[in-house]
């Protein structure tokens, strides 16, 4: 994923330091203000949910795939949740077309950990046959266009997609798995809603921009589920952050994700 793989002009960067210093962004935000946020539903027709997100510029889209799976050997009465991204080529300059990088993997494994450990759907439902069969739901990734906070666009779209997808019946006929052509709704428990914030010269800021990332000296993703709690987080790049940053990051997730769960609630339907 891009973000420290170009150079950032000495004097941009300059700009942006100065600013923070005084409270803001260069694109005028506060410091804990996120980007306009638009969701879409329904956008991809042979997908049992999908989703497409825009924040700010950033750009990605969600498909979610039920079907049937055996499950994993140590939880055998519980359903299967596969996350899958890919940044495609064309959504920045300096991409090149290949198999995912470590940024694709590190991107699909903390918007499954945050969807995951928030207890969204409850796993347990989406069982056919304990030990043999189980209800497997994939949700695959396509970034489109990169400025900027990949893992928050990431997540708002494969929460949205999860919240507005439909998932076969299936029963046991026999040894075999019927589909009974009946179509519900994924149970769906809470509303997992991801905040990341890089830290600049000491300073936090919310949802940051590729040119704020390309100079940001540490990341921190925090997701909280709607009930008041933290239940996933996920760290990055080689800078430290102080205590009095990670309280406030958590202040930020927690009153921030208040305010994105009520768009996706509306987006969704799902009030």
């Amino acid at each position: 994923m891009p973000g420290k793989s170009y150079v950032v002009e000495t004097l941009r960067k300059a700009q942006l330091l100065e600013l923070l210093a005084k409270g803001t962004r260069l694109d005028g935000r506060r410091l804990d203000q996120v980007r306009k946020l638009e969701i879409q539903t329904g956008v991809i027709e042979k997908a049992n949910g999908s989703a497409l997100v825009n924040l700010g510029n950033t750009q990605v889209i969600a498909g979610v795939k039920i079907d049937k799976g055996a499950p994993f050997p140590d939880t055998p009465d519980k359903g299967l949740l596969i996350c899958g991204a890919e940044v495609l080529p064309l959504a920045a300059a300096n991409l090149e077309a290949g198999p995912p990088d470590e940024g694709a993997i590190e991107l699909a494994r903390v918007v499954d950990r945050g969807v995951r450990e928030s207890e969204m759907i409850d796993m347990s439902t989406l069982v056919i046959k304990e030990g043999k069969w189980v209800y497997a739901v994939f949700a695959d990734v396509n970034v489109l266009n990169v400025d900027g906070n990949l893992f928050d666009a990431t997540s708002y779209a494969v929460v949205s997609a999860l919240l507005t997808a439909k998932m076969p019946k299936f029963v046991m006929d026999g040894d075999s798995v019927k589909n009974t052509g009946e179509m519900s709704p994924l149970p769906v428990e809470k509303i997992p809603v991801s905040l990341t914030m890089a830290s600049i010269g000491n300073t936090l800021v919310a949802d940051p921009t590729s040119e704020e990332e390309a100079v940001m000296d540490a990341r921190i993703t925090l997701t909280t589920d709607g009930q008041g709690h933290i239940c996933a987080g996920q760290k990055g790049e080689p800078g430290a952050l102080n205590p009095e940053q990670i309280l406030t990051a958590a202040d930020w997730a927690l009153n921030r994700g208040n305010d994105i769960r009520a768009i996706i609630r509306e987006a969704t339907g799902h009030a």
